[in-house]
């Protein structure tokens, strides 16, 4: 694993390298600006709609413009980069989530809080499914 470095370009080049899948994060108040030059070179843009550091947070609401305005790039450059969200993604808001974009979910609290994992895994890809087609 590659972590943060002052050369973000050269650093997801060494990944792609080695044959791997080269992933960005963005922590909160982490413009998507910051990754415009590599983004035609990563397979997945991570967003963090809590800031890291422990779990049960609530999701910050903001990270739903975060997502629609990186997957309105995304698709009109033509990459095929997935956005995938982590940090307060629970059943009432999975919807919207998936709604602005993304397509990869992290869900901790939002399915070890529920007394039943499986049902709760199962509703929250219909809802993410649902919310996709619309």
């Amino acid at each position: 694993m590659v972590t943060s470095g002052p050369h973000l370009h050269r650093t997801v080049g060494q990944i792609r390298e080695l044959g791997k899948k080269a992933c960005v994060v963005l922590n909160p108040a982490t413009p998507i600006e910051l990754i415009e030059w590599v983004l035609g070179d990563v397979q997945q843009v991570l967003i963090m709609s809590v800031n890291p550091g422990f779990g049960g947070q609530k999701f910050i609401p903001s990270a739903l413009t975060k997502i629609r305005q990186l997957r309105e790039r995304i698709d009109e450059k033509g990459y095929d980069v997935e956005i995938e969200v982590d940090g307060g993604v629970k059943l009432d808001n999975i919807g919207e989530v998936c709604a602005a974009g993304a397509n990869v979910i992290v869900s901790g609290s939002g399915i070890f809080g529920t007394k039943d994992y499986a049902k709760t895994i199962d509703e929250m890809r219909k809802r993410g499914e649902a919310a996709r087609l619309t």
